[in-house]
């Protein structure tokens, strides 16, 4: 973000603009950069589904339960507590 305003105040200079006209385009800038982030960050969060407390409380028993499957062993990874 700073060096997008960075680079927007170089060209106001360059270009000649007035003091007043470069620092109303680097707000317009940081404005719009900014919202621009919060519309992806609001996006991204919109897209996610969230998971329901079932499916976390049944992936929490299946970790701590003691039950073995079908055809699987008991090895040092796999602990009885």
């Amino acid at each position: 973000m700073i060096f997008a305003l960075a680079i927007v105040v170089a060209w106001s200079y360059l270009d000649g603009a007035s003091l007043g006209t470069t620092l109303f385009r680097a707000i317009a800038c940081a404005i719009v950069i900014q919202l621009g982030y919060f519309l992806l960050v609001f996006v991204m969060v919109v897209r996610n589904s969230p998971t329901s407390a079932d499916k976390i409380r049944d992936a929490e028993r299946t970790l701590s339960s003691t039950e073995v499957a079908d055809g699987e062993k008991f090895s040092a990874r796999r602990s009885l507590r």
